[in-house]
């Protein structure tokens, strides 16, 4: 049996730490990561190892090299080119016939590889997953099994919506070679993506085996500080090398008078290395050849070897790398990432949350710092599905705008063109201009079309002539906060693997500018109003909409619909009272108070006026809310109820339509009556646009006032929704109130819990058993249709993606049972949020 180690990772969101040093061979305790592996495999067994290389593979031969002192046989292949996982692994493998366990070369783990290997045997398997639990599952795959041990459901690198357990795939598999044989040589071929989803629909007897040994995925810095610290507190099983005094791990020919020098926790020194006196050690990490000046303090960072640190100086929760010099009575903040062959002057500052680049100089009593101060949020995620928020002018300044620019710009391609608008709000207006700077110097050339709604963005992206665009506004609901929304070149929002690569970029902060020659250029162009108009108004039936001559109100909330639509309504001969129909960025946000009262100022001038209909567009143009012709307002899941019952009534050769998973069952019930299928998506724009692709949906609602009709356009247009409804209003004879009260009523209950990211995941595995026996949906949290034999009847469980919270909504034929159900399962949440 053969053991494989991928070690071809690049390392990129390691910069600059990686900079110099391929991955696997970061020091980790002073050794490279990769050692650590393959000591864990030796201890196992497993000492015919082969390591699949790609990037800089000399560093890594030149060290382990045929394996012998490290007592193991080391083999290396070398790929031409990227495979994917699973396809590196075949062409390591090729002409093998026999079984293999796989690991990578950049985790800390100190799994039990033989109780694992004996469970594969005892299962029959043809591959096993080493799976383990996290307190963050996102970035991992989560699995679920059977009683059995086979794996039932796997899903990659999940939204919160979709992390129905906290088990999840750590990357350690064993394979027999006739699974291996499934792989195509030499092609890109993906174990998550690919071979694992293939096993499940074949049932090929894929099992997971769950360990509770410590494993850590050292992905990012701050995961590679934690490791170091999580051995300094004895939490892995890891060989130390030195001599121990106390606490403290000596290197051979290091000189230390422990008598004078402070040291405190667990401390670590390599060999050859001298500690001066006086000097205050905590909790850290020195690599070899290493010198410490007298009076110096260093806490809980790592430090490579070949560092000179003078005297008196302060370095605390940092990694410097390799040959740095860091000058007396210098001051390192934390979180501060060094790259090998800095020079750091005497008296220097270097402020918390810095990276420098190999061999930059810091001249002597410089004060260095960043124009922009990261939060903790900034080093944890950027982007919130397709959006970047952040406080107006606080995280969202100049500095940032112009960095995110140029992070995109690197990853779109100099050479190519994005789109870029806003609202009429100054900090989106001054965002939207340092956005514009970063693409430029990135080479990217630029179309500015200034203040229009979303719609028209995706309108103007969707002629397929530029490579992405970008909309800033100021945040809909909270008005101190500062949206960036970033979208794909077919005017979808960015999908989630762009928004990450995007995110490398931009934290590696290692993307190139464009030479003089070839920085962007910036224009103008004039005719996107003009195409849009003419799209919209061929496809809707205007003469039915002329003949009815609608009354409407219509509440612009002062965004940029009110300077489209009114020239649009003009062939509809409608008769329309405006309100707040002129641009005023100060009044953007509403709150709820402000928009509650908004729509009951909708209600009482229909109902003065005795018109049919009250409209706010909200001020991004996308969203829609309603009064009907009795005054009374639609919340937004009733809204989306009419509006399919309306397209329904008036598209009767339709044949699904699709909602999220977090509508009303009224939807189930209506698609029962018109016998049409009901898609479930989760509870995204994304997935609504996802949605419109297919071509047999005519029409995807959402439950935030956004709709979609696929014969127009696959992304929500307010305007175009109100238009839509004047349409099948007309065709049908019938007004808002009338299709309402047509309509079966379900009642809703919801509830929200408390729970901190850590603990949502175990609360996602106990939802899943706890409903395991019962009918449930999984697109976007779990959905349990309790089985009482009435139709409606369900409740659902879905963690909160951008808050530490979880929230219960039921539904029932009447409220009490509704609010019954909800406490029941809120108390549920509860119990399973507090288990130890």
């Amino acid at each position: 049996m053969k053991a494989v180690i991928m070690a071809g990772g690049f390392g990129t969101r390691l910069r600059p730490l990686t900079c110099n040093t391929p991955k696997p061979m970061v020091p980790l305790m002073n050794k490279p990561m990769m050692a650590h592996i393959v000591a864990l495999l030796k201890k196992h067994g497993l000492n015919d190892i082969i390591a699949t290389l790609f990037y800089s593979p000399e560093a890594i031969t030149g060290h382990f090299g045929d394996g012998s002192a490290l007592g193991v046989k080391m083999q290396y292949v070398r790929a031409d080119a990227d495979y994917g996982t699973a396809g590196s692994v075949r062409n390591a493998t090729k002409g093998m016939n026999e079984r293999i366990l796989i690991i990578s070369g950049d985790v800390l783990t100190d799994f039990d590889l033989t109780a694992a290997l004996r469970y594969h045997e005892a299962r029959k398997a043809k591959a096993t997953i080493v799976l383990t639990h996290a307190k963050n599952p996102l970035q991992f795959g989560v699995v679920i099994t059977g009683e059995d041990g086979k794996i039932t459901r796997f899903l990659e690198k999940p939204s919160w919506g979709e992390v129905f357990s906290d088990t999840i795939n750590t990357g350690i598999y064993i394979i027999e070679p006739d699974i291996l044989e499934m792989i195509p040589y030499r092609q890109d071929f993906d174990f998550s993506k690919d071979l694992f989803p293939l096993m499940l629909r074949q049932d090929l007897g894929l099992y997971g085996y769950t360990t509770d040994g410590y494993w850590r995925d050292i992905g990012n810095l701050n995961e590679y500080q934690d490791a170091h610290m999580d051995v300094l507190a004895g939490t892995v099983n890891v060989d130390l090398t030195g001599l121990q005094s106390g606490n403290a791990f000596i290197g051979e020919g290091t000189r230390i008078d422990l008598g004078t020098v402070q040291v405190s926790g667990r401390v670590i020194v390599g060999r050859n290395c001298t500690i001066g006196e006086g000097s205050k050690i905590s909790n850290s990490i020195i690599g070899d050849n290493s010198v410490i000046g007298p009076g110096s303090i260093i806490t809980n960072s790592v430090i490579w070897s070949d560092v000179v640190v003078g005297h008196n100086s302060e370095i605390s929760s940092d990694v410097i790398g390799s040959k740095c010099s860091i000058g007396e009575k210098a001051v390192i903040a934390e979180n501060v990432f060094i790259g090998d062959g800095c020079w750091i002057g005497r008296g220097a500052r270097l402020s918390a949350n810095i990276k420098l680049w190999p061999e930059k100089v810091v001249e002597e009593g410089a004060v260095l710092t960043r124009s922009l101060v990261w939060e903790d949020k900034w080093l944890r995620e950027l982007f919130t599905d397709s959006r970047v928020t952040g406080l107006s002018n606080i995280e969202m300044n100049p500095e940032f705008g112009a960095k995110l620019g140029a992070a995109y710009g690197a990853f779109i391609g100099a050479g190519k063109t994005v789109v870029t608008c806003r609202d009429s709000d100054n900090v989106s207006r001054m965002m939207n201009r340092a956005i514009l700077c970063g693409l430029v110097s990135a080479g990217v050339n630029t179309f500015d079309l200034r203040a229009i709604s979303i719609p028209l963005l995706r309108h103007e992206l969707s002629s397929g002539k530029e490579a992405g665009g970008i909309h800033v506004r100021r945040n809909p609901t909270d008005k101190n906060l500062t949206d960036i929304i970033f979208f794909d070149a077919n005017g979808k929002d960015l999908p989630t693997s762009k928004t990450k690569s995007v995110e490398r970029l931009f934290f590696g902060e290692d993307f190139a500018r464009a030479p003089r020659e070839k920085v962007g250029g910036i224009s103008f162009p004039e005719r996107t109003t003009e195409a849009y108009k003419e799209k919209f108004l061929s496809s809707l039936d205007i003469e039915a909409i002329s003949k009815k001559k609608f009354k409407l109100v219509i509440d612009y909330s002062n965004g940029v619909a009110s300077t489209i639509f009114p020239i649009i309504l003009g062939s509809f001969d409608c008769q329309v009272v405006a309100l707040n129909a002129h641009l005023d960025p100060r009044k953007l946000t509403r709150d709820k108070y402000e928009f509650d009262y908004s729509m009951k100022q909708l209600s009482h001038i229909v109902t003065s006026l005795k018109y049919d209909m009250g409209c706010l567009i909200d001020g991004g143009g996308e969203r829609l809310f309603l009064v009907n012709e009795n005054g009374d307002a639609f919340d937004s899941d009733r809204l989306l109820t009419v509006v399919t019952d309306m397209f329904l009534q008036t598209h009767k050769d339709v044949e699904s339509v699709a909602v999220p998973i977090t509508s009303s069952g009224e939807i189930d019930l209506l698609a029962e009556r018109h016998k049409v299928k009901v898609v479930k998506t989760r509870n995204s724009h994304l997935a609504m646009m996802e949605a419109a692709a297919n071509k047999k949906i005519r029409f995807i609602g959402g439950t935030k006032g956004g709709f979609i009709f696929t014969d127009f356009f696959f992304a929500t247009d307010a305007m175009y929704s109100l238009a839509k409804l004047l349409e099948m209003m007309a065709h049908a004879d019938k007004r808002l109130g009338e299709f309402d009260t047509e309509i079966p009523r379900l009642y809703l209950a919801r509830r929200t819990v408390n729970c901190s990211w850590e603990h949502k995941g175990k609360v996602m595995r106990h939802i899943m058993a706890d409903t395991d026996t019962m009918r449930r949906d999984l697109v976007d949290g779990v959905k349990v249709y309790l089985p009482e034999g009435t139709k409606g009847i369900s409740v659902l469980m879905i963690p909160d993606k951008e808050r530490p919270l979880f929230h219960v909504s039921a539904e029932a034929r009447d409220q009490q049972s509704a609010d019954r159900l909800a406490l029941d399962y809120e108390k549920k949440v509860i119990t399973w949020r507090d288990e130890p």
